[in-house]
């Protein structure tokens, strides 16, 4: 999953498909790679 930086859209791109990265809602190039908000805990020795 990828969100738009223009309009704030969440999108779903295939890499393997798509030749020019684009949002489908608003055109925009640039996309942001959405990651999981995952807190890891490591114990410490």
């Amino acid at each position: 999953m990828y969100k738009c930086v223009n309009c704030g859209k969440e999108v779903e791109v295939n890499l393997n498909r798509v030749r020019k990265i684009q949002c489908p809602h608003c055109g925009y190039r640039i996309l942001r790679k959405m990651r999981p908000k995952l807190t890891k805990m490591v114990e410490a020795v």
